[in-house]
């Protein structure tokens, strides 16, 4: 059956692409490469969400963002304290799907950090 397997990239728009880039490597400690941020091998295990939202959501925050991007950490502790040090305003909160964290880019994109629990993780997906 012809069906789609997984998400294949996340791609935003950017005044500053570049400088972005380097903001989210020294802050969330991903690297690029050639074609942007790539996520393979084991740490590209677990499961990935597409969800649709109403179009008045207030879950992606405040203004006209009309996409948010996930990651999925494996220490949302570890990764907001870093944010907290260069002066990220944060927020989290604990669900039944594990621990979420948010915060705001410097070009104003409303990003969602994501700590998987047991159920969702990558060793039972």
């Amino acid at each position: 059956m012809a069906r789609v397997t997984g998400v294949g990239g996340i791609f935003l728009r950017a005044q500053d692409p570049e400088a972005l880039y380097r903001w989210y490597e020294e802050h969330l400690g991903i690297a690029k490469s050639d074609g942007g941020f790539m996520f393979m091998g084991e740490e590209a295990q677990g499961v990935t969400v597409f969800a649709l939202f109403p179009a008045d959501t207030t879950y992606f925050g405040p203004g006209k963002q009309s996409a948010m991007i996930n990651f999925r950490v494996d220490d949302l502790d570890g990764v907001m304290a870093k944010l907290k040090s260069s002066g990220v305003e944060t927020r989290q909160e604990d669900s039944s799907h594990g621990r979420f964290g948010w915060f705001t880019d410097p070009e104003g994109n409303r990003v969602e950090l994501w700590e998987p629990d047991g159920e969702d993780s990558a060793e039972t997906a």
